[in-house]
């Protein structure tokens, strides 16, 4: 395909083409295909000069995910001149998901960067252009790359600056260009949703890095926006003139922090400041409810005790207590099928993949999702290799942004730092989360046939937050008790 760096109609029109926005380059393609079917009617068919050099190979923004339509360019590795090899990394990206790398799939040399750090990319958009390796390009000068020429006549020309009007209208409210301030994918999405202007966007107060606007600004801007003080007409009689106007309702801000001796100030990185504006964005959404349930999980320790070794030495890995909840969550989500939906505006999406997210803390701090999909068509071992091998890409680093989305429910094991409970923060646009606390031995009255009798158990507590919105406390309390009752009903003498 040829890229056109620039498009010049001869004499009337000038503008480069590569700095245009997405739905802008559409409109004009769009409109110079309508002119060229038109001309080969008459038989004039448009003249073009075809630059592509065949030694050049455009790098391209890779698609990192099916809801992901864009990505920031965090640092070339490579400069302008350097050597690439095959396969070898070339540029760091971040999305709202995950951070990756942009491999070379050939070498060459870095010709070109079309864009700088910081950049917001649409994918499937050029970003580089590398002088293949061995080509005769590459010794010889380099020459002027002639601009291509379209010849038009003034009614198609007419034709293109209209739909470039219209187009620069509806997509020049929210972006970067020509912005005083950057502005997240995240944060420009939710004001084209909610039709914010860019002059409204510019006002809005931003509690982020110098000044910029999070998540949390625009939400309770948006929250708030009905509530802005609205000047009334003014009444006039015989006696006086009365303006009167509605009390003036402020977003809220973080508090002041006073700064103390010795303290020190560290700065969030990328992750931690998604981590907060989700979270923050979650509670502003979703009335939080939580319920807790007691489990006598005696059985699954017993089970697990006995053939852990036998799966290790089997299997090579370890099989813990994560899969085996999963396990017991999803059966109880095959009952309660209206816990695993998600809220779009006024309407219910019933989900019919069951795709279990659970909470995985990296050695940074920080924390990460990665989401087990379909595993209701999945095994105990199919559930283990699948939990095993998320967490340790987890740990080093390695996860996709496919392996972060499409979650429906989402499992956290706070056990696992010693707490008997919690209760979870939803993770958006899931209505429930459950976590799984530490499991103690306790005194427990267990009924017999011969009685009553008092023993040592191993019990567990679960506790479940979920969206009260769409959730009541009937339909999240029956299916964290029926979660409890699947523990406790784990057979002790299944094979593994």
């Amino acid at each position: 395909m040829i890229l056109l760096r620039n498009i010049v109609f001869r004499g009337i029109i000038s503008f480069p083409f590569s700095k245009l926005p997405q739905k802008i380059k559409f409109a004009v393609q769009l409109s110079v295909h309508r002119y060229q079917f038109t001309a080969k009617t008459l038989n004039r068919e448009p003249k073009t000069v075809n630059t592509k050099n065949m030694a050049d190979f455009e790098l391209i923004m890779p698609k990192m995910g099916e809801s992901i339509a864009e990505a920031t360019i965090i640092k070339w590795t490579k400069n302008e001149g350097d050597t690439i090899a095959p396969d070898e990394t070339v540029l760091e990206i971040a999305t709202d998901k995950v951070d990756s790398e942009v491999p070379s799939p050939k070498g060459g040399i870095l010709k070109k960067k079309l864009f700088k750090d910081g950049d917001v990319i649409a994918v499937n958009t050029p970003i580089a252009i590398i002088e293949l390796a061995g080509s005769d390009s590459v010794a010889a000068p380099k020459a002027a790359i002639p601009t291509p020429v379209i010849e038009t006549k003034k009614i198609a020309v007419a034709e293109i600056e209209k739909t470039i009007e219209v187009a620069q209208q509806t997509t020049s409210s929210v972006s970067n260009n020509g912005s005083a301030r950057f502005y997240s994918p995240l944060v420009l999405n939710i004001a084209r949703e909610e039709n914010i202007s860019m002059t409204e966007l510019e006002n809005i107060a931003g509690t982020g890095s110098e000044g910029r606007v999070t998540k949390r600004d625009i939400l309770a801007h948006i929250q708030n926006r009905g509530n802005a003080p609205v000047a009334q007409p003014n009444i006039e009689n015989k006696q006086s003139v009365v303006s009167v106007s509605q009390p003036s309702v402020s977003s809220p801000q973080p508090a002041k922090v006073t700064m103390m001796n010795g303290d020190e100030i560290i700065e969030m990185d990328r992750m931690r400041k998604l981590i907060a504006d989700h979270m923050v964005m979650s509670k502003h959404v979703s009335p939080h409810v939580t319920s807790f349930v007691e489990a006598d999980v005696t059985n699954m320790v017993m089970w697990r005790n006995k053939a852990k070794g036998i799966y290790e030495k089997r299997e090579g890995e370890k099989i813990t207590f994560t899969p085996m909840f999963i396990e017991c969550v999803v059966k109880a989500i095959k009952d309660f099928p209206m816990i695993n939906i998600s809220v779009d505006g006024n309407n219910i999406v019933k989900r019919k993949a069951i795709n279990i997210g659970m909470a995985t803390a990296l050695p940074s701090g920080n924390l990460i999702v990665p989401v087990i999909k379909n595993a209701d068509m999945m095994n105990l071992i199919g559930l283990t290799k699948s939990v095993n091998d998320l967490a340790n890409r987890a740990r080093i680093n390695k996860l996709t942004p496919d392996d972060i989305q499409g979650g429906t429910f989402t499992l956290t094991n706070v056990g696992g730092f010693g707490n008997v409970m919690g209760t979870p923060i939803i993770n958006q646009p899931q209505v429930a989360i459950m976590a799984t606390g530490a499991i103690k031995k306790k005194p427990a009255v267990i009924e017999t046939e011969m009685g009553d009798v008092i023993a040592i158990r191993h019990m567990m507590f679960l506790s479940m937050s979920y969206d009260h919105r769409v959730v009541d406390g009937s339909l999240g309390g029956s299916f964290i008790r029926r979660v409890g009752d699947y523990m406790e009903q784990w057979n002790v003498n299944r094979e593994i």
